[in-house]
């Protein structure tokens, strides 16, 4: 197995309504290391991003609000995913907001 550092999803401005923005691809596991935020607007807007279908209980980050004036929302971390999981985002706002998300991937 190899593991190689990527940026699976991004630059992408987020919709609004919950999308796939990244499947893991067969025989293959993500570990998710970094997600940032842009708030290309100049007001605030929040966003929510989950493993799975967006709903209660799958839910990394909810109605989470990205200012303007910071220089956006980062977290760093470690999420695994398995081959067939998905990765969906929201933001209140379409294109307001927009994504990038780095991971180790392991095929």
């Amino acid at each position: 197995m190899t593991d190689t550092l990527a940026r699976i999803v991004g630059p992408v401005a987020l919709a609004n309504a919950a999308a796939t923005v990244y499947t893991v691809p067969a025989a293959t596991t993500v570990t998710l290391r970094s997600i940032h935020v842009t708030n290309e607007t100049g007001v605030q807007h929040t966003f929510r991003l989950s493993v799975g279908a967006d709903g209660a209980g799958k839910r990394l980050f909810f109605d989470v609000p990205v200012s303007p004036v910071d220089p956006g929302f980062d977290w760093t971390g470690s999420v695994v995913m398995a081959a067939g999981e998905v990765l969906q985002a929201y933001a209140e706002v379409a294109s307001a907001l927009t994504l990038i998300v780095s991971a180790v991937v392991t095929a």
